[in-house]
């Protein structure tokens, strides 16, 4: 069941289920360009503007589908309005065919405010299924968002992902994305 936060002069911001893709993503293959791997879906990944609180806190879970070369980089970075918030930095991977992924981000609103007042802790861990039988590999991360972070301006969340070279046998498509809101 989900509760309603009110703020006065905005929309309540739910605690519960705020994103929920229904389609899968556009796959990010045979390319360097840096892509989203968010599908549509119902519900927002937008809180207005001076929406937040401090110790709002949410949590992302992504999984998808994720072939590789051997030794290929993927770069997957979380955003706010463009300015990275989390970044599993260029990751190295072992060889991947029809394998799955999953991306896990918690994030916690801990100042409010403009640029350098405002600040965001963000954690999370990536990992993946390699070919080798029963073998998953992965990655944890953590950053403080507080030079650039911005509360008082409309934050639209955006997950990316980037290869580090254009292959063929390179492919990251999300089938499964949920953003929820724990606090």
């Amino acid at each position: 069941m989900s509760t309603g936060i009110h703020i006065s002069g905005i929309s309540p911001i739910n605690i519960g289920g705020l994103f929920a893709q229904t389609a899968l993503s556009i796959p990010i293959a045979n390319t360097i360009v840096e892509s989203s791997l968010i599908g549509t879906g119902v519900g927002s990944l937008t809180v207005p503007a001076n929406g937040f609180s401090i110790g709002d806190s949410f949590t992302v879970k992504m999984c998808g589908n994720l072939s590789c070369a051997n030794n290929e980089t993927i770069h997957i970075r979380i955003k706010s309005n463009g300015i990275v918030i989390g970044d599993l930095g260029v990751f190295p991977m072992k060889i991947a065919t029809n394998k799955q992924f999953e991306l896990i981000v918690d994030f916690t609103i801990t100042k409010i405010g403009g640029p350098g007042v405002a600040e965001l802790f963000v954690n999370g861990q990536y990992s993946y299924n390699q070919n080798a039988a029963g073998v998953l590999d992965g990655n944890n991360f953590a950053l403080i968002s507080n030079t650039t972070f911005d509360t008082t301006i409309i934050n639209t969340l955006t997950i990316t992902g980037q290869w580090g070279l254009a292959n063929p046998a390179n492919s990251i498509q999300s089938q499964n994305f949920v953003l929820n809101k724990i606090y």
